[in-house]
């Protein structure tokens, strides 16, 4: 829920920011200087860049939510069986040994997005964040693969 709350404050913060760079861009657009104009259609350019990038990463969070939510349903979500250093933070050791375990379920199911979402869960465990998006990513292109040969 902490995680939720401080993503709604984040993306209202750029929201915002986002308004007042466009204002600002707007403003200089209307001087009608060839200069501000210029400047202002590319300071227009951040806010756009802004919102595409809040609404890709909005829309990988629902997406994985939503194979997260299925998977809980079915009982397939992996549970956590790792060992965790005094602070609490996953130990290195035991999220490699489990790592090594969802590769290879992983590699002889590759077209199974339930293996993807739980290699991409060991991947986030030990600490390799772009991969573990990666195969988010993969798991999520699966899943809405095989949804559209059903309908």
């Amino acid at each position: 829920m902490r995680a939720k709350v401080g993503y709604a404050a984040l993306s209202a913060a750029l929201l915002v920011y986002a308004g007042l760079i466009g204002h600002r861009g707007v403003l200089l657009i209307l001087e009608g200087t060839w200069v501000t104009v210029a400047l202002g259609a590319a300071v227009l350019v951040l806010p756009l860049l802004g919102g595409w990038f809040l609404w890709r990463s909005a829309r990988f969070v629902r997406d994985a939510n939503r194979l997260a939510r299925e998977l809980d349903a079915e009982g397939g979500l992996p549970v956590d069986e790792l060992a965790r250093t005094p602070s609490g933070r996953i130990d290195r050791a035991a999220a490699d040994a489990v790592f090594v375990r969802r590769r290879a379920e992983a590699e002889a199911n590759p077209e199974d997005w339930r293996c993807w979402f739980r290699l991409a869960v060991a991947y986030h465990d030990a600490r390799d964040t772009p991969r573990a998006r990666k195969a988010m990513q993969h798991a999520i292109a699966l899943r809405a693969g095989r949804s559209r040969a059903d309908a």
